[in-house]
């Protein structure tokens, strides 16, 4: 029917929420108005709401809030959470997700390490505004690798909102999209309401 549709909704959550959607969808032909495109855009988020800023970065690889939108606070040292299957494993493996938009430390790549530990995830990423320091890069060497049928991936990564502006990709397992994807809420069944039924034969 050539129909052309404008969506709105406030947070990054939901946003990054409908793009997964479309995505699995097939549809690629949509724009996104408001949105970080840059790295000043991606600090002024920040400085007017960390939790969005949360949330968009989040959304630049593909993963989940750890604790849900309605969940401010104590997060467990997990802003999110990166599903994905390997080995043609039907349980999806996960690498848990730190977000820190202000100044670092090294002890920021030992909490994820420790999380990632406890969570007994396959790998940790570290999302930074600023670049990662040398004695942060050391901490995240030392933890080694992830092994997979596709070769050995970082078990913590270190990246910047730069970097995912300019479409850097996380080093993850990817035998195709049948065996390593992002694992998606499911869609709600449609409700019908009483004047939305047909009374034709």
């Amino acid at each position: 029917m050539n129909r052309r549709w404008i969506g709105v909704d406030i947070t990054y959550l939901a946003i990054s929420l409908i793009k997964s959607r479309l995505t699995s969808m097939g549809t690629s032909n949509y724009a996104v108005l408001g949105e970080p495109t840059t790295a000043d855009d991606a600090a002024q988020l920040a400085a007017d709401d960390p939790y969005q800023f949360q949330w968009w970065a989040l959304s630049q690889i593909g993963a989940t809030p750890g604790t849900g939108e309605k969940k401010k606070g104590a997060d467990q040292g997990i802003d999110g959470r990166l599903f994905f299957f390997d080995e043609g494993a039907s349980k999806p493996k996960q690498a848990i997700v730190s977000v820190k938009a202000g100044k670092l430390h090294a002890t920021y790549v030992r909490d994820l390490v420790g999380v990632v530990q406890r969570e007994q995830a396959q790998l940790g990423v570290l999302i930074s505004f600023h670049e990662p320091t040398q004695p942060m890069r050391s901490e995240a060497a030392s933890a080694g690798f992830y092994e997979s049928p596709w070769g050995t991936h970082p078990k913590i990564q270190l990246v910047t909102v730069g970097q995912l502006l300019a479409g850097h990709k996380l080093d993850m397992p990817a035998g195709g999209a049948h065996m390593t994807q992002v694992a998606l809420p499911p869609t709600p069944e449609p409700i019908v309401h009483p004047d939305q039924l047909s009374l034709g034969g």
